[in-house]
Protein backbone atom coordinates (compact mmCIF):
# COMPACT_ATOMS: atom_id res chain seq x y z
CA UNK A 1 0.00 0.00 0.00
CA UNK A 2 1.60 3.25 -0.80
CA UNK A 3 1.89 6.20 1.72
CA UNK A 4 -1.19 8.36 0.49
CA UNK A 5 -3.44 4.88 0.40
CA UNK A 6 -1.92 4.04 3.66
CA UNK A 7 -2.55 7.92 4.85
CA UNK A 8 -6.15 8.14 3.60
CA UNK A 9 -6.92 4.87 5.67
CA UNK A 10 -5.62 6.08 9.09
CA UNK A 11 -7.16 9.07 8.85
CA UNK A 12 -10.93 9.19 10.44
CA UNK A 13 -12.49 11.77 8.66
CA UNK A 14 -15.18 11.14 6.26
CA UNK A 15 -13.42 12.66 2.83
CA UNK A 16 -10.37 10.41 3.47
CA UNK A 17 -12.12 7.25 4.30
CA UNK A 18 -14.15 7.58 1.12
CA UNK A 19 -11.09 8.30 -1.17
CA UNK A 20 -9.31 4.93 0.79
CA UNK A 21 -12.61 3.19 0.23
CA UNK A 22 -12.97 4.18 -4.13
CA UNK A 23 -8.87 3.75 -4.16
CA UNK A 24 -9.68 -0.13 -3.14
CA UNK A 25 -12.49 0.03 -5.65
CA UNK A 26 -10.09 0.67 -8.43
CA UNK A 27 -10.07 -1.97 -11.46
CA UNK A 28 -12.57 -4.13 -9.70
CA UNK A 29 -15.01 -5.60 -12.39
CA UNK A 30 -18.37 -5.21 -11.92
CA UNK A 31 -21.53 -6.73 -13.85
CA UNK A 32 -24.75 -4.90 -13.76
CA UNK A 33 -27.61 -6.62 -15.35
CA UNK A 34 -31.23 -4.94 -15.48
CA UNK A 35 -33.34 -4.23 -18.08
CA UNK A 36 -34.03 -0.41 -17.00
CA UNK A 37 -31.32 1.59 -18.90
CA UNK A 38 -31.64 4.60 -16.38
CA UNK A 39 -30.46 1.74 -13.86
CA UNK A 40 -28.08 0.25 -15.63
CA UNK A 41 -27.18 3.79 -16.28
CA UNK A 42 -27.13 4.94 -12.46
CA UNK A 43 -24.87 2.23 -11.75
CA UNK A 44 -22.18 2.31 -14.52
CA UNK A 45 -21.83 6.57 -13.26
CA UNK A 46 -21.48 5.61 -9.88
CA UNK A 47 -19.59 2.73 -10.38
CA UNK A 48 -16.62 4.44 -12.92
CA UNK A 49 -16.43 7.12 -10.68
CA UNK A 50 -15.17 4.43 -8.32
CA UNK A 51 -12.70 3.14 -10.11
CA UNK A 52 -14.60 0.43 -11.34
CA UNK A 53 -14.47 -1.66 -15.03
CA UNK A 54 -18.30 -1.95 -15.76
CA UNK A 55 -19.78 -4.59 -17.94
CA UNK A 56 -23.73 -3.81 -19.16
CA UNK A 57 -26.13 -6.70 -19.63
CA UNK A 58 -30.01 -5.92 -20.47
CA UNK A 59 -31.10 -9.07 -19.51
CA UNK A 60 -30.36 -12.57 -17.92
CA UNK A 61 -29.37 -14.36 -21.46
CA UNK A 62 -26.94 -11.30 -22.54
CA UNK A 63 -25.05 -11.60 -19.32
CA UNK A 64 -24.70 -15.35 -19.67
CA UNK A 65 -22.88 -14.69 -22.94
CA UNK A 66 -20.81 -12.23 -21.43
CA UNK A 67 -19.85 -13.63 -18.01
CA UNK A 68 -17.15 -16.02 -19.49
CA UNK A 69 -15.61 -13.56 -21.62
CA UNK A 70 -15.57 -10.65 -18.90
CA UNK A 71 -14.98 -12.89 -15.65
CA UNK A 72 -16.13 -9.86 -13.22
CA UNK A 73 -15.64 -9.79 -9.75
CA UNK A 74 -19.37 -9.32 -8.72
CA UNK A 75 -22.46 -9.26 -10.14
CA UNK A 76 -26.02 -7.26 -9.49
CA UNK A 77 -28.59 -8.66 -11.20
CA UNK A 78 -32.08 -7.02 -11.23
CA UNK A 79 -34.60 -9.48 -9.87
CA UNK A 80 -37.55 -8.57 -12.50
CA UNK A 81 -36.31 -9.10 -15.82
CA UNK A 82 -38.34 -10.42 -19.10
CA UNK A 83 -37.03 -13.93 -20.89
CA UNK A 84 -34.77 -14.90 -17.82
CA UNK A 85 -35.52 -13.20 -14.11
CA UNK A 86 -32.75 -12.22 -11.84
CA UNK A 87 -33.71 -15.55 -9.73
CA UNK A 88 -32.88 -17.61 -12.70
CA UNK A 89 -29.93 -15.90 -14.10
CA UNK A 90 -28.57 -16.00 -10.05
CA UNK A 91 -29.31 -19.43 -9.83
CA UNK A 92 -27.50 -20.88 -13.28
CA UNK A 93 -24.44 -18.34 -12.64
CA UNK A 94 -23.68 -20.16 -8.97
CA UNK A 95 -24.36 -23.81 -10.18
CA UNK A 96 -21.07 -23.06 -13.04
CA UNK A 97 -17.84 -24.56 -10.78
CA UNK A 98 -16.25 -21.45 -12.22
CA UNK A 99 -18.30 -18.82 -10.90
CA UNK A 100 -19.99 -19.94 -8.06
CA UNK A 101 -17.65 -18.03 -5.46
CA UNK A 102 -18.51 -14.71 -7.69
CA UNK A 103 -20.84 -12.97 -5.33
CA UNK A 104 -24.46 -11.98 -6.31
CA UNK A 105 -26.54 -9.51 -5.20
CA UNK A 106 -29.85 -9.03 -6.24
CA UNK A 107 -31.24 -6.04 -7.25
CA UNK A 108 -35.34 -4.90 -6.78
CA UNK A 109 -37.72 -2.82 -5.98
CA UNK A 110 -39.44 -5.12 -3.50
CA UNK A 111 -38.13 -5.61 -0.06
CA UNK A 112 -40.65 -8.46 1.48
CA UNK A 113 -38.85 -11.14 3.39
CA UNK A 114 -40.40 -13.32 0.65
CA UNK A 115 -38.20 -11.90 -2.04
CA UNK A 116 -34.90 -11.49 0.02
CA UNK A 117 -35.40 -15.57 1.64
CA UNK A 118 -35.86 -16.96 -2.41
CA UNK A 119 -32.85 -14.57 -3.22
CA UNK A 120 -30.83 -16.47 -0.49
CA UNK A 121 -31.72 -19.83 -1.69
CA UNK A 122 -30.66 -19.41 -5.30
CA UNK A 123 -27.50 -18.52 -3.92
CA UNK A 124 -27.40 -14.41 -3.88
CA UNK A 125 -24.89 -12.75 -1.42
CA UNK A 126 -26.60 -9.95 -0.51
CA UNK A 127 -30.16 -8.07 -1.64
CA UNK A 128 -30.24 -4.20 -2.83
CA UNK A 129 -33.22 -2.25 -2.59
CA UNK A 130 -33.86 0.04 -5.74
CA UNK A 131 -33.44 2.75 -5.74
CA UNK A 132 -30.25 2.75 -4.55
CA UNK A 133 -27.66 5.29 -3.68
CA UNK A 134 -24.27 5.91 -4.49
CA UNK A 135 -22.79 5.13 -0.97
CA UNK A 136 -24.77 1.79 -0.59
CA UNK A 137 -23.86 0.69 -4.21
CA UNK A 138 -20.63 0.87 -3.61
CA UNK A 139 -20.87 -0.03 0.33
CA UNK A 140 -22.11 -3.15 -1.47
CA UNK A 141 -19.19 -4.07 -4.08
CA UNK A 142 -16.12 -3.03 -0.95
CA UNK A 143 -17.88 -5.67 0.79
CA UNK A 144 -17.64 -8.34 -1.62
CA UNK A 145 -14.55 -7.31 -3.20
CA UNK A 146 -12.80 -7.95 0.22
CA UNK A 147 -13.60 -11.62 -0.66
CA UNK A 148 -12.79 -11.57 -4.19
CA UNK A 149 -9.65 -9.14 -4.22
Amino acid sequence: MGSAAASAVLTRDAGSQQLADTAALTGVKVMVIDDSNTIRRSAEIFLLQAGCTVILADDGFDALAKIADHQPDLIFVDIMMPRLDGYQTCALIKKNAKFHQTPVVMLSSKDGLFDRARGRMVGSDQYLTKPFTKDSLLRAVATHVKTVV
